[in-house]
């Protein structure tokens, strides 16, 4: 009766003319009500992106961890640092990000504008103080005059540099991907062996279950139990950031966290211990590796994983006994399918 209840309050919880296992071709960009974007705006926030004075030494941008030239992830298994420390986690694609509920794999932010934040802050991401940046960016004579043209005067603030990047960041998006023309009727628009693979995905694989809808998600949190990164269990660097954050959100044994407890910092719900947001699934043959530490270096092995089902202890997935040549199939599908056109993209001039 419990499960029954949790998927009925499940399938509540879905974005309108959603159900779990239907897959959508791509539509229209959301709009955010309290940040509208301008042509004045995306640009200024495209200049922000790419701007390394974000960085308290300078030598880092948003685009360091999220290179367009690398569908907007930055090829490594953890996202690059700030110099001495390492981060712990990896580096998401911000293709299609509008369509994100929650942003990080732990899924601490509920929009752009309030993610934008949190790397300028992060003493092992960008460690840049937010009074300062606000005073660089003041300095910069042309920044004033983009700032006033957008927001009607010429009050730089962190608010204001955060809704610019994320109006920049929602045009992100990728058109066209053979599986948006195969789902508007083209039966052409996969490949044979593409379409083989698009039936497991749907059918025996499950992978459908969780991944639907525009953006291939569910907006929800599972505990798959991915192995830990050896490397990343001795690197001391890699350690004392692990405790860090769990001692910023108050976790009592942070001196002893052996682990990467993910969405379970954020809530302190036990059914969260390990848990991390399901990934959009757009582009993802150019954002290897994957998972939440980068374990996995190919789709071949995230296919493996899945179909031993899950991680050991994990109580959300079930082996899929998929045959080599399905196992193939349903890469081909992830490779060929859903990768799409990229968005027009020039590199701005920085003032």
């Amino acid at each position: 009766m419990k499960k029954k209840l949790l998927l009925i309050l499940a399938v509540l919880c879905l974005p309108p003319n959603v159900f779990a296992g239907e897959l959508k071709p791509f539509g229209n960009i959301p709009i955010s009500a309290a940040n509208p974007p301008t042509e004045a705006k995306v640009e200024l926030g495209k200049k922000l992106f790419f701007d390394r004075r974000l960085s308290g030494d300078g030598t880092t941008s948003c685009a360091t961890c999220h290179d367009p030239e690398r569908h907007f992830s930055d090829g490594l298994p953890i996202s690059l640092n700030y110099p001495t420390t390492r981060n712990w986690r990896n580096s998401p694609s911000l293709i299609g990000v509008a369509f994100q509920k929650f942003l990080f794999h732990d899924g601490r932010a509920a929009s752009l504008e309030e993610q934008a934040l949190f790397p300028m802050m992060s003493a092992f991401e960008m460690n840049q103080n937010l009074d300062f940046v606000e005073e660089e960016i003041r300095a910069v004579p042309e920044y004033v005059a983009e700032f006033k043209k957008v927001f009607g005067d010429e009050d730089v603030t962190r608010q204001r540099i955060a809704m610019t990047i994320a109006a920049f960041e929602r045009t992100l998006v990728s058109r066209d991907a053979p599986l948006d023309r195969f789902l508007l009727g083209d039966k052409n628009g996969l490949s044979p062996e593409a379409q083989k693979g698009y039936e497991v995905f749907t059918g025996k694989g499950k992978c459908a279950e969780c991944h639907f809808g525009e953006k291939l998600a569910d907006d929800r949190f599972h505990a798959l139990h991915v192995p830990e990164n050896p490397e990343h269990l001795q690197d001391p660097r890699i350690v004392a950031t692990r405790r860090f954050v769990a001692k910023v959100y108050h976790y009592e044994a942070y001196r002893t966290l052996s682990e990467d407890p993910g969405r379970y910092l954020i809530t302190r719900e036990q059914n969260d211990w390990k848990a991390f947001r399901t990934p959009a699934l757009r582009e993802i043959a150019g954002t290897a590796p994957y998972m939440h530490n980068g374990i996995y270096a190919t789709l071949q092995e995230v296919i493996d994983f899945f179909d031993a089902g899950g991680g050991p202890g994990n109580t959300v997935l079930r082996p899929l006994q998929l045959s080599p040549a399905e196992k193939d199939q349903l890469r081909i599908f992830l490779e060929q399918g859903l990768t799409g056109k990229p968005p027009a993209f020039t590199y701005p001039k920085i003032p």
